[in-house]
């Protein structure tokens, strides 16, 4: 195990009815005036938005609204906030929403401080030390946005998918109402069961040794998404399945999972292309690219496959040929992503073959180097395997 810094600030208040305590909880972080943004209008439909108005109201805080945050977002919206926020004098920023929401929040939050184009921040991976406050409210169990150090934002001029992880994108408040995400259509849950996985195989697949306590944890949290996927995937109301899932999306990408181990997110980046050219969603740009992915890896790292496919899908170790039972365990999570509603295949999610030279050349690679990952170190060309194994 690797040596590692730790520090998950952020206050969870999880459970019905907590929407009601956003006023209390902006109040107690300092929110004076708030820039409350969310997505496409289900969150005023569902009545969520008087609620939060209502609550701020009670408090004696002033707020603005920003909406039309949309799946890999974009941009010109966090321009558009990054004004208004200036203009309104803003000390506070709510993201409602799922993950595009609060990490177009985010980007606002950083953006509205700094003395230049935010999109700098993302391009150049500046490790900046101010930013606006930022709350949540999750109506959408999928990228752990609400307690992580991660944004990812779109920019139309070019079609570039950036993130970027620092301290202070770290929430200082998130609410979390398993009720809120009963309304979801199946396949905006399904796309958020194949990010909340990814997040944690991205940790999982690593080469440092001695992290069986962690491999644990991690195998631990798939086995309850999996389990309670198939139950809301039947039954949209359970409320238990529902709250278990919404708290494994936090876990899963808060880094409690990922402490002491090296990482390197390749097969995130490759799939931000499929969604950035696409505009796809990502959890299902995720459940075509992710056993790709696994299956150009696993010839190298069998024993870690092995252990995954036994522990997660207890398929028995056949010990004489490893790469059999590592085999199964990819198949039994493609199986898995067909019986959500997810699509496998390039064809399915709509990507075209003639485009795979555009999109290995685009895979943004750390430092402009020619090999991307350390866990299975990629050339262009493998790179470009993968996409095929897509096919």
């Amino acid at each position: 195990m690797l040596n590692f810094n730790f520090c998950s600030p952020t206050y969870f208040a999880f459970g019905k009815n907590t929407e009601e305590e956003v006023g209390k909880l902006t109040k107690k972080f300092g929110g004076t005036k708030v820039l409350i943004h969310y997505g496409q209008g289900s969150v005023e439909r569902s009545g969520l938005l008087n609620k939060v108005r209502k609550s701020l109201q009670q408090s004696n805080i002033d707020f603005v609204e920003l909406g039309g945050a949309q799946p890999n977002p974009r941009a010109s919206l966090v321009y558009e906030g990054i004004e208004l926020c200036r203009k309104e004098n803003v000390d506070f920023i709510l993201g409602i929403g799922g993950g595009s929401a609060i990490d177009s929040a985010k980007a606002i939050s950083i953006g509205v401080p700094y003395d230049g184009d935010f999109w700098e921040i993302y391009e150049k991976h500046l490790d900046v030390d101010k930013a606006i406050p930022v709350g949540t409210i999750v109506t959408l169990a999928a990228t752990g946005s609400e307690g992580s150090l991660s944004s990812v934002i779109t920019n139309e001029n070019g079609w570039k998918k950036y993130g970027l992880n620092i301290e202070i994108l770290r929430p200082v408040f998130s609410i979390m109402n398993p009720e809120l995400t009963y309304s979801l259509p199946p396949y905006q849950t399904a796309c958020g069961i194949v990010d909340m996985l990814s997040h944690i195989l991205e940790r999982y697949f690593s080469n440092t040794n001695e992290v069986d306590l962690t491999d644990r944890m991690s195998e631990a949290v798939m086995k309850s998404i999996i389990e309670n996927a198939l139950t809301v995937m039947n039954n949209p109301k359970d409320y238990g399945a529902r709250a278990n899932l919404m708290w494994a999306g936090t876990i899963a990408h808060n880094n409690i999972l990922g402490v002491g181990k090296e990482q390197d997110w390749s097969s995130h980046r490759l799939e931000h292309e499929l969604s950035a050219l696409y505009d796809v969603a990502h959890g299902a740009g995720l459940a075509v690219l992710l056993p790709a992915y696994m299956k150009f890896t696993m010839p190298k790292h069998v024993m870690l496959y092995a252990q995954l496919a036994n522990r997660v899908w207890n398929i028995d170790v056949n010990f004489e040929n490893l790469q059999e039972t590592a085999s199964k365990g990819i198949a039994a999570f493609e199986t898995f992503f067909k019986m959500i509603g997810m699509p496998t295949t390039f064809a399915e999610l709509g990507a075209k073959e003639e485009d795979i030279p555009q999109l290995t050349a685009k895979v943004r690679i750390k430092d402009g180097g020619d090999i991307l990952g350390v866990f299975e170190p990629l050339t262009r060309d493998d790179i470009s395997s993968i996409f095929r194994l897509c096919l």
